[in-house]
C-alpha cells in the first residue's frame, strides 16, 4: 500500500514510524513532512491546509490510504474532500471535527447530553463578556472558541486578568478569528489526564492514558506551550476511573455525535480533569495529541495500519487493539526562548537510538545533508521501559545524548506522576 500522511511534526513522525511496522506499508509519503521525517518517508513539501494541493499529491503518489493528522485540515474538511475524490481516509469529517474546531459547540453538546464538564458561559459580544467576568467565580478560564495552536486558553486569577483576556481575544484578536467567540469556564481542580480513543463512530477503544506538561518551565511555571513532555500511562487514571469515564464520558460522547448526525471516525482526544466531583471533560481534540502520541504509540502492540483501516471501514469492534503494560516517557528538546522568540538554524547531532528508544523530529529541516533546527519544539526523546521511573531516567539519558546549540528541556517531566505513584503506595 501507498500511504500519505498529512502533517509535518513529531506526532506525524511517531505515526509514520508505527505505520512502517506493518509490512503492507510499502511506501509512505508525508506532506509536508520535515527533515527528520525524511528518514522514514518521502517528504512532499507543501502545506497541510492546502486541500487541492493534498488531493493532487494523493493522486500523484497513487495513495491507497490517507491519514490526516493535524487539526487545521480536519476542521477545514480535508477528509470530506479526499473521500469525494475516492480516497480512503483516517480522520473525522468536517461536521465531526467541529468538536475541536468550536469550543462553544463542544460545551453545548456536553450540556445537551449530560456529559460532565465545567460550568461555562459563551459570549459573542465583548461588553457582555466583560460584565460577566466582573462577578464570575475566580480563578476563571477564558478560552478562544476556535483553533489556536493549543494556546487559546488563559487561566485568570484576577478580574483584571480576566478583562485583559477577553479584550485581547475579542478586540485585539490575539488568536485571530478564533477569539471572535469566547467561552468563560469555571476553574476545575484535580489531576489532568489525556486519553486518546480510537473510534469508528460506533465503538470506542481508549488507548493508554498519558500526562502532558504544558508549561515551558520546571515546576509548571512559565507560558503555555504545545507540550514539553509526556508520560504514559498516567498513574492517576485507575481502572475504576477508566470504567467511569467509559460509562459517563467516552461512549456518551460517541453516541451524542452520532445522534447529532456527526458520526466521529478517527482518533478522539479526551482532555480530562479528575475533580473531587468525578472526572470532567476539559476539552476534546479531533485528532492524535502532540506530544501524547509520542508516548502512546510506542506502547501499541497491534498494527496501527490495521486499526486505521478498520476505523475507515467501520469494523473496529472486531479488530485487535492491544497495548503494552510498560511505561513510556517523552522529553521535548526545544529551542531556548520557545514559545516566544527563539533562534533556529543550528545543526542537530543525533545518537543511534536503542531498541526501546525513539527520536521523533518535530521542527527540523535538512540542508546539505545536515539536520538543522527550524522550530520551537525541535524533537522528542522517547524511552519505553518496564516501569515509569526507568522510562523517565532512560528518556533523559537519551535527551542528554542529543546536541544542538540553544537546546532547552524541562528537567521535571514525570515528577508529578512519580509523586502520584508514591501517594498510591
Amino acid at each position: 500500500m501507498n500511504i500519505l500522511v498529512v502533517g509535518g511534526g513529531g506526532r506525524e513522525h511517531a505515526i509514520i514510524q508505527k505505520l512502517k511496522e506493518d509490512k503492507r506499508a510499502e511506501k509512505i509519503f508525508a506532506l509536508p513532512g520535515n527533515g527528520g521525517i525524511a528518514a522514514d518517508a518521502v517528504c512532499l513539501g507543501g502545506s497541510a491546509t492546502d486541500i487541492p494541493g493534498v488531493i493532487a499529491a494523493a493522486k500523484r503518489c497513487a495513495a491507497d490510504f490517507v491519514v490526516v493528522a493535524p487539526d487545521d485540515p480536519l476542521v477545514l474538511g480535508m477528509v470530506d474532500a479526499l473521500e469525494a475524490e475516492g480516497f480512503a481516509c483516517f480522520g473525522p469529517r468536517k461536521n465531526a471535527a467541529v468538536i475541536e474546531g468550536s469550543k462553544a459547540f463542544s460545551k453545548e453538546l456536553m450540556k445537551k447530553y449530560g456529559i460532565p464538564t465545567a460550568a461555562y458561559e459563551i459570549f459573542t459580544d465583548m461588553d457582555r463578556a466583560l460584565t460577566y467576568v466582573e462577578t464570575c467565580p475566580l480563578p476563571a478560564v477564558v478560552k478562544a472558541d476556535g483553533l489556536a495552536l493549543g494556546k487559546g486558553v488563559l487561566i485568570c486569577e484576577t478580574r483584571e486578568a480576566a478583562r485583559e483576556a477577553v479584550r485581547s481575544m475579542m478586540e485585539g484578536r490575539l488568536f485571530g478569528d478564533s477569539g471572535a467567540t469566547v467561552v468563560v469556564e469555571e476553574f476545575l481542580t484535580g489531576p489532568e489526564v489525556s486519553v486518546l480513543s480510537f473510534t469508528d463512530g460506533e465503538t470506542a477503544v481508549p488507548m493508554a492514558s498519558s500526562m502532558d506538561h504544558k508549561r515551558a518551565l520546571d515546576g509548571d511555571q512559565g507560558l503555555n506551550t504545545g507540550g514539553m513532555g509526556t508520560i504514559a500511562p498516567n498513574p492517576c487514571y485507575t481502572p475504576e476511573i477508566a470504567a467511569e469515564c467509559m460509562e459517563k464520558i467516552f461512549l456518551p460522547t460517541i453516541r451524542a455525535m452520532q445522534a447529532e448526525g456527526r458520526p466521529f471516525k478517527g482518533c478522539l482526544y479526551f482532555g480530562l480533569m479528575l475533580t473531587p466531583d468525578g472526572p470532567k471533560v476539559i476539552e476534546y481534540n479531533c485528532r492524535f495529541g502532540d506530544p501524547e502520541t509520542q508516548v502512546v504509540l510506542p506502547l501499541l502492540e497491534s498494527s496501527l495500519l490495521e486499526i486505521m483501516l478498520a476505523i475507515s471501514e467501520g469494523r473496529l469492534a472486531e479488530t485487535e487493539v492491544r497495548f503494552s503494560e510498560k511505561s513510556a516517557c517523552c522529553v521535548i528538546l526545544a529551542s531556548r526562548g520557545y514559545p516566544e522568540k527563539y533562534e533556529k538554524g543550528f545543526p542537530i547531532t543525533l545518537p543511534a537510538a536503542g531498541r526501546d528508544e525513539r527520536i521523533y523530529i518535530a521542527g527540523a529541516v535538512e540542508r546539505d545533508e545536515k539536520l538543522l533546527t527550524s522550530g520551537g519544539r525541535v524533537l522528542g526523546a522517547v524511552s519505553v521501559a518496564e516501569d515509569l521511573p526507568a522510562a523517565i531516567e532512560s528518556a533523559y539519558a537519551l535527551a542528554d545524548r542529543i546536541h544542538f546549540d540553544n537546546a532547552y528541556c524541562r528537567r521535571d517531566i514525570g515528577r508529578r506522576a512519580m509523586k502520584a505513584l508514591e501517594e498510591k503506595k
